[in-house]
């Protein structure tokens, strides 16, 4: 018979930390969408032009928020891993782990298509498509052995501009296969913002921790010795490809010496030098959760630790609150932006703890895809 999982045993409150501040800078990031008439919108060669300006405080608080992609997809793969190995332990069939990870990555990526494309009266793919069909993805993938996945996800995210270079030009048409791989693309009939591969490869890498992580106690130093190695490895790396203005900018070049150009680095689509520095900061930030975990204790009911613990839930739920929120106040600049920010967690966190409840009393529930 197969054992029922404590959800609230079985978490690591770092992770659900690190998730929880992603939700919040997302929701940041969105409430500017909403509400800041000055937001910069700059990440690609697709969507910002030589010579363009850039304000620092606009520019800043778009990009705090870059972190938020690649550390939830990359922690997605590390739960999958974890998941993966607790469901074993309670005796629950591969054929069912399989079953369930398929179904929910279906029931993700379906959601940007019929759900939250409504507001834009096309499709548009977001990062809840890449990460689904990544999630699809990785019921075969995890087969692989652990080292043969990570190399190959850092050949990916290596050498994608080196095969977008002979694919593609920047400006130019895209294909629909590679829209949906690779390419970013804002036709008049669809959109994808988060081609599945590169992203993909993050959760790859994600899962490979994941697999290390269930053989390690996390108080244990190599945990957060393997992090930090990882991140000030990357940021190192970032720091170099970035001064040599060349490959792996995916053609978002320097145009000054300026801390906003260095940080001024493609998402649509990953550039190597943004997965570096955002997966980068991840690690350094996550091994630095998992020092304090044991000095500070958690609280269930912590703001943080819930948002974390309700990651898909809150995604959606946020969408919902900003556009009452909308309804109420008029658009402005920074200030608003922030207030509203504001307003909408405090207006969050006891939606998402009531959900979570809900979801931790009814395990077998359809919830247990959110």
């Amino acid at each position: 018979m197969i054992k029922p999982l404590d959800k609230s045993q079985n978490r690591i409150a770092a992770i659900d930390w690190m998730r929880g501040i992603v939700m919040i800078l997302m929701a940041l990031d969105h409430a500017s969408s909403f509400f800041n008439e000055g937001r910069l919108f700059t990440d690609s060669v697709l969507l910002h032009e030589s010579g363009d300006s850039l304000a620092t405080g606009q520019f800043l608080t778009r990009w705090i928020t870059h972190i938020c992609a690649p550390t939830f997809i990359f922690l997605t793969g590390t739960s999958v891993a974890v998941s993966h190995a607790q469901r074993l332990q309670q005796g629950m069939s591969q054929a069912k782990i399989d079953r369930d990870l398929l179904i929910r990555g279906a029931f993700i990526a379906l959601l940007d298509i019929f759900v939250l494309s409504l507001a834009s009266g096309k499709p548009v793919l977001q990062v809840l498509y890449a990460i689904g069909i990544s999630m699809i993805l990785m019921v075969w993938i995890s087969r692989v052995r652990a080292w043969i996945v990570g190399f190959v996800a850092m050949v990916i995210l290596a050498g994608s501009e080196w095969l977008l270079s002979m694919l593609w030009e920047p400006g130019g048409d895209v294909s629909f296969w590679l829209a949906l791989t690779f390419v970013p693309d804002f036709s008049d009939t669809y959109s994808v913002l988060y081609p599945v591969v590169p992203w993909l490869a993050m959760m790859m890498l994600g899962w490979v921790f994941g697999v290390w992580l269930v053989s390690k106690p996390l108080d244990q130093l190599p945990v957060k010795r393997l992090l930090l190695v990882y991140g000030l490895g990357a940021l190192v790396i970032f720091f170099v490809i970035r001064g040599l203005d060349g490959y792996g900018n995916m053609f978002m070049w320097l145009e000054g010496g300026s801390v906003v150009q260095w940080l001024h680095v493609s998402k649509y689509p990953p550039s190597l030098s943004y997965t570096l520095l955002e997966l980068g900061l991840m690690a350094i930030i996550l091994a630095i959760l998992i020092w304090f975990e044991p000095i500070i204790g958690t609280r269930q009911n912590g703001i943080v630790q819930v948002f974390g613990q309700t990651a898909l839930f809150f995604y959606l739920a946020h969408f919902a609150i900003l556009a009452l929120l909308r309804l109420v106040f008029d658009r402005g600049g920074l200030e608003t932006t922030y207030l509203m920010t504001v307003l909408a967690l405090l207006m969050l966190y006891p939606v998402c703890r009531v959900y979570r409840q809900i979801k931790w009393k009814n395990p077998r529930s359809i919830l247990r895809y959110m």
